[in-house]
């Protein structure tokens, strides 16, 4: 018998918060039976799509659904509608199902404030998009917001960070309720070969440490992405950056607030990570990232476990 999942389908929603989770979800072998639902029975998408035939909000669901709740474009515009204060009168009176583990809640991304306004987040942990967690912490004084982090599960309520990790989400999900290999085929169909866990970071480190103007790291920053897995020195990373050693280790400690070492073992650590949800061995994968053995990359991956407890 499949799951039946209701989606919350409210104007503004951002399309890839719906349609990716959706389309995992529908590639599942038929394990799980989608409804769209919502105050109104059109609405248009961040990308301007137009979804109709959308279900009434339903007066009750059955017991062993999953309620998803996608975020929208500009949350701070599409959640001061009409339409959202009744989805969240609505949620309220769900409260009891939600909270017994009844019903599985599911937020995409900013869909998290619905949650939050909602009072379905309280004493919970959970996250949201990286922009948006300070808001999720001012609607829901009560929850233990957690940053950089894909998805968060807290007694059956499940939020997540930002667009595209509504897909890990979603695979996550089908590998819980239906087998490792129902997920790894849908992730193979969809072609998504990199599924990040929830402790995962919500920015790899390929975007994270980006966010600067200076030329000199943006030289070794490509050169370290280009053969992320090669043996590279200080000297040689300097002589590709134009810069002594000494002033690109500087640089990166000022601008990235990490040393250069670092910076490159997380490239790795990131490489390997893809490789073992391929479903390579931990030596092939090790290998293949840089590192000299599984057991140099256990090392490694445990540093920096390490390192995020600590912060």
């Amino acid at each position: 018998m499949s799951t039946p999942v209701w989606i919350v389908t409210l104007p503004g929603v951002m399309t890839l918060d719906l349609t990716g989770p959706a389309e995992a979800l529908q590639l599942a072998q038929g394990h799980f039976s989608l409804r769209y639902i919502g105050p109104q029975e059109s609405v248009i998408t961040s990308t301007d799509m137009t979804i109709s035939q959308i279900a009434p909000l339903p007066e009750t669901l059955p017991a062993g659904s999953l309620l998803l709740l996608p975020g929208a474009s500009d949350s701070q515009r599409w959640f001061a509608t009409p339409q959202v204060e009744e989805t969240c009168r609505w949620l309220m009176r769900l409260q009891p199902q939600i909270h017994s583990q009844a019903i599985t809640l599911v937020c995409i991304c900013s869909g998290a404030l619905l949650a939050a306004r909602a009072r379905l987040l309280e004493g919970l942990q959970c996250t949201t998009h990286h922009d948006v967690l300070d808001r999720l912490r001012q609607a829901a004084p009560g929850a233990l917001v957690k940053e950089n982090r894909v998805f968060v599960e807290d007694r059956g309520v499940w939020t997540s960070a930002g667009i595209t990790a509504g897909i890990d989400l979603a695979l996550h999900l089908i590998n819980r309720r239906c087998g490792s290999q129902v997920a790894l085929d849908v992730a193979r169909e969809m072609v998504v070969w990199f599924r990040r866990s929830g402790d995962d970071p919500q920015l790899s480190p390929w975007l994270r440490y980006r966010n600067h103007l200076h030329p000199a790291i943006h030289r070794a920053q490509d050169a370290l992405l280009q053969q992320p897995e090669a043996g590279w020195t200080l000297p040689q990373l300097a002589a590709r950056a134009h810069v002594s050693e000494r002033h690109l280790a500087r640089l990166f400690r000022l601008h990235l607030g990490i040393s250069v070492r670092d910076y490159h073992e997380q490239l790795r650590l990131a490489i390997a990570r893809q490789r073992l949800q391929q479903g390579e061995g931990a030596e092939r994968a090790a290998q293949a990232a840089g590192f000299s053995s599984s057991r140099q990359l256990r090392r490694a991956h445990q540093r920096w476990a390490d390192d995020q407890l600590t912060k």
